[in-house]
């Protein structure tokens, strides 16, 4: 209780909103490189050999880093109880596509080699790009759509009215900025993947990995910068017009927010947030030079810190903002005012002191133990025991 007392409902919610960006850049660091694999299988592996050795190389971790994707679902659901409703009832459509797309991967994974029919395992390849291609999409759309606001208002009850062209409308969502966040999601865990088959693999299949890796690595870069100068021209963001609660009840409609000139504005009040994109930018291009170079480890490294510095600087971009509101500004959920109460905060805080820590020993033993390159004799030699 007095550990309770000592940590306020405040620095709580900052803790969450910190934890929540941990699970979900853990997700794109880790099962990032998985669907970054099977968006590049049919075009990296030439035989059905090659593709076999492709696949072993995520087989047996996929089902692991997937977790982080559930565990930052369960987060928003958790602690951000408002976010979990609006965001996930507005973007229906979008999380049946992703949930379609993360079905059928693990059944393309099982089924894939259970028959020798070349049309069989074609089509498995094909959902094996999907699965990995449509989610990496997807959810740069979402982001794409969450910078520009999304057409929402609370009720004074705090029900949610939906009105406008996005809630509801899947195509609403593929707006060009959106495409454009998206198309960049989609070409960061290409990079990644490749980052990954350079560093399991070896010959023709990683040589070809890291002649893409390197175009799509460029292509990340330059999307990201153009997405930047689109958000700074473009785009309007959002402030709170009034001074601000940080530790009073979870109701976004007792604050006001306006739309200003830009997002980028965060820049000039909080100067040191200008590392992330810095390091979106060395991450991508040293990950590039590596795959280049032909190194591995490194490669993949710099791939992870491109990643890190790319989706830290949304959220440091937005902070406090979780889900602005288009339509109704006032409406818009923040840091300050979309959280569980003090003490559920504080549960499961202690929660994640205790379980997290073991997650992560126990990521590091499986790597740990399945380090090492992935051949073809592998796959030869255990043709009936791996994917």
């Amino acid at each position: 209780m007095v550990l309770f007392e000592l940590i306020s409902y405040d620095v709580l919610r900052v803790i969450w909103w910190l934890l929540l960006g941990v699970l979900l850049i853990a997700f794109a660091l880790t099962d990032g490189f998985d669907m970054g694999v099977g968006a590049l299988l049919p075009f990296i592996g030439k035989t059905d050999l090659e593709r076999r050795v492709i696949i072993n190389t995520v087989g047996p971790v996929w089902e692991g880093n997937q977790v982080w994707f559930i565990l930052g679902g369960g987060a928003i659901f958790a602690a951000w109880p408002p976010l979990y409703a609006v965001s996930f009832s507005g973007f229906y459509l979008a999380m049946f596509v992703v949930l379609a797309a993360l079905i059928v991967r693990p059944v393309a994974f099982k089924y894939r080699s259970k028959r020798e029919s070349v049309r069989w395992r074609n089509s498995w390849d094909w959902a094996l790009f999907a699965g990995g291609a449509v989610p990496a999409l997807i959810f740069g759309v979402a982001v794409g759509n969450v910078l520009q606001g999304v057409p929402f208002e609370l009720t004074p009850d705090l029900f949610s009215r939906y009105e406008g062209s996005y809630y509801g409308k899947f195509f609403g969502l593929l707006n060009p900025f959106a495409l454009l966040v998206g198309l960049f999601s989609v070409s960061m865990l290409l990079t990644h993947g490749a980052a990954w088959l350079s560093l399991k693999t070896e010959g023709v299949i990683a040589d070809r990995a890291r002649a893409v890796g390197a175009i799509t690595g460029m292509l990340t870069m330059g999307g990201y910068a153009l997405a930047g100068l689109w958000l700074a021209v473009g785009i309007d963001g959002y402030a709170f017009a009034g001074e601000v609660v940080r530790d009073g009840p979870s109701n976004p409609l007792y604050s006001e927010v306006v739309r200003t000139g830009s997002w980028l504005s965060a820049y000039s009040d909080r100067p040191w947030i200008i590392l992330a994109p810095i390091l979106a930018f060395l991450g991508m291009a040293m990950a590039v030079r590596g795959l280049r170079n032909g190194q591995e480890v490194g490669t993949l490294l710099w791939s992870k810190l491109g990643i890190f510095g790319a989706i830290s600087s949304v959220g440091l971009t937005m902070f406090p903002f979780i889900l602005p509101s288009s339509l109704d500004p006032t409406s818009s959920l923040t840091v300050w005012d979309s959280s569980s109460s003090h003490r559920t905060l504080f549960i499961m805080l202690v929660s994640t002191a205790i379980f997290l820590p073991l997650i992560l020993m126990y990521t590091a033993w499986v790597y740990k133990v399945l380090w090492g390159k992935v051949t073809e004799d592998d796959v030869t030699g255990n043709s009936h025991s791996v994917y």
